[in-house]
């Protein structure tokens, strides 16, 4: 059976309150690392100040001031330079925003079994979660009509 080290990885950028995660974060976050569904690769905080200026914060340095208490990052610097300057444009300035780079497992098993009997995958498309939830309130009010 083919065997990847990685699976499919997806970098999500959080908008937060303040300049941490808050707690519901961090619980939505470790909920879903216990499943084991995604693994964490990498985490960081992106902060704007006013005049537009952004510091990058690691949270593998500083994982117990952030409410981490030494979580395990499997790949830290895996979001390159490129990845944050393009990512640090979304956030608002006088705001931050955590980055957090997750892989899929799940994907990963399904990826090596595809691979394992000759196939390839070719495309992956993601259609994120407010989109296909306005598409299908969209469809079902179409339907009551």
């Amino acid at each position: 059976m083919a065997q990847f080290t990685f699976g499919p990885v997806e970098l999500y950028l959080v908008g937060l309150e303040g300049d941490r995660p808050s707690a519901g974060v961090l619980e939505a976050l470790g909920n879903l690392l216990d499943t084991e569904v995604v693994r964490l690769l990498d985490f960081m905080i992106i902060t704007k100040d006013t005049d537009g200026e952004v510091t990058v914060t690691e949270i593998e340095y500083e994982s117990e001031d952030y409410g981490f208490g030494g979580a395990d990052m499997a790949a830290v610097g895996i979001a390159g330079d490129d990845d944050i300057e393009q990512l640090a444009e979304l956030v608002p300035p006088g705001s931050s925003a955590a980055l957090v780079v997750l892989e899929l497992t799940w994907a990963k098993k399904l990826s090596e079994r595809f691979a394992a009997s000759g196939a390839e995958v070719l495309s992956v498309e993601r259609i994120p979660a407010p989109v296909v939830n306005g598409l299908v309130d969209a469809v079902s009010s179409m339907n009551e009509n």
